[in-house]
């Protein structure tokens, strides 16, 4: 008997594999602790979501080595104020960045190391191939 269901595919003769398993719980103490552990991971999705833009990548990344007015932001991303307005507030409603006022400037900065310092660690593994190989 396979450890697979059998699906429609397979009553066509197309071997096809789903993945479920015959038995409903392997080992219940596993999974009751890796379910508090994944609870405590919600709301990560929004940080990710966030880090998905190239600009955003960008504007993180520059503001990982330097404090940053907009139209700096703008310039070295190459886009207009108001895009570069959009993707700081878009980082600063999440928490990554932190803003404060001086004068008529608004200069933008990273509110904590660690977004730099995970920003900087993914930039090295991919500019690193043999990084990119090894398992997790």
């Amino acid at each position: 008997m396979s450890k697979y269901k059998k699906t429609e595919n397979q009553d066509k003769g197309i071997e096809d594999e789903t993945d479920s398993c015959e038995i409903f719980t392997y080992d219940e103490g596993k999974v009751s602790r890796l379910k508090k552990e994944v609870v405590q991971t919600e709301g990560l999705s929004t940080y990710f979501k966030a880090l998905a833009d190239d600009n955003r990548l960008k504007i993180i990344h520059a503001l990982s080595r330097e404090e940053l007015c907009v139209r700096d932001v703008a310039d070295i991303i190459g886009t207009t104020m108001q895009v570069a307005s959009h993707h700081l507030r878009v980082l600063r409603d999440i928490g990554l960045v932190k803003n404060r006022k001086e004068g008529k400037h608004v200069f933008y900065s990273l509110k904590d190391r660690k977004t730099a310092e995970f920003v900087q660690n993914v930039i090295e593994d991919l500019e690193d191939p043999q990084e990119r190989k090894k398992p997790w």
